[in-house]
């Protein structure tokens, strides 16, 4: 690793919660990291045990409760002291040269606000991590060689410029979870530079793994109930307006007709994450 993209210029946030099971592979990119902040948000299991024997040389920041990915992550960044961040899911990981690329890109790119890698799953295949974003067209063609300008990049790992966190105030903590990225890369785009991707920078993405715990299934109602609102939510943000009842209706009668076909065909995890996408619908419509 050159030492322009040291990690002294990178601070890793990680934001947890009952990812115990995620510890291990976090520990192992970011050991030797001088700068790793961790905020669990309110965890049951044994993350916060996890991360100071496997992280101890982390700032852990304990919530109290539940704050949610977008609220979480501020905190971490107001902590923040280096010119970047490196936003990170507790399912992703990366190596140093992954980091040394991403940083590189970013001094080639000044003018850049967010610089992301290529995800990949465990079997090293290429995933969806980027595009033109919610609000543009849809994407074509084979995915990026080199550099590319585009209007998203997942979440699951982002690094960002502190300076330009700072500067929108960081994510919208209206978001709960689900979105915020969308919500980010918006902004940062407007108004700070623009988005890029370096695809040489590879990190893994065990998707959907960085949750655990005894709840599963109350989990994955919370999956689905949150994405439906963040959706609804960032349509009435960005696109001018709340989404038609009648529309609202049709997902509303989607979500319930598919919770009943995925209990009947005992697919209970994934019954209980459209029951989520039902309630979320319905309490949405309602007046607050």
């Amino acid at each position: 690793m050159s030492a322009a993209a040291s990690p002294d210029r990178v601070t890793a946030i990680v934001v947890t919660f009952n990812s115990a099971h995620c510890l291990p592979d976090l520990a192992a990119c970011f050991a030797a990291w001088p700068h790793v902040v961790v905020v669990d948000n309110a965890s049951t299991d044994a993350t916060v045990g996890e991360v100071r024997r496997l992280l101890p040389g982390a700032q852990l920041i304990q919530n109290r409760s539940n704050l949610g990915f977008g609220a979480a992550n501020n905190r971490a960044v107001r902590a923040a002291t280096t010119e970047f961040v490196l936003l990170i899911n507790p399912d992703c990981s990366l190596d140093g040269t992954a980091l040394a690329r991403l940083v590189d890109c970013a001094d080639r790119f000044a003018s850049a606000s967010l610089i992301g890698p290529q995800l990949t799953d465990a079997k090293g295949s290429v995933d969806l991590s980027y595009g033109p974003g919610r609000t543009g067209w849809s994407a074509r063609g084979p995915a990026a060689e080199g550099p590319l300008c585009v209007g998203f990049v997942s979440g699951a790992c982002m690094l960002i410029r502190t300076a330009a966190m700072h500067r929108i105030g960081g994510f919208d903590e209206s978001f709960f979870l689900y979105y915020e990225d969308d919500d980010l890369c918006l902004r940062l785009q407007r108004e700070c530079g623009p988005l890029i991707v370096e695809p040489t920078a590879r990190a893994v993405h065990r998707s959907r793994s960085s949750v655990a715990g005894p709840a599963r299934l109350h989990g994955e109602y919370l999956r689905g109930y949150h994405h439906i609102q963040s959706k609804l939510h960032f349509h009435r943000k960005h696109l001018g307006a709340a989404v038609p009842a009648w529309r609202r209706v049709g997902y509303l009668a989607v979500a319930v007709a598919e919770a009943v076909l995925r209990l009947a065909l005992l697919d209970r995890r994934r019954a209980a994450r459209v029951w989520g996408r039902a309630i979320g619908v319905f309490r949405y419509a309602r007046p607050r």
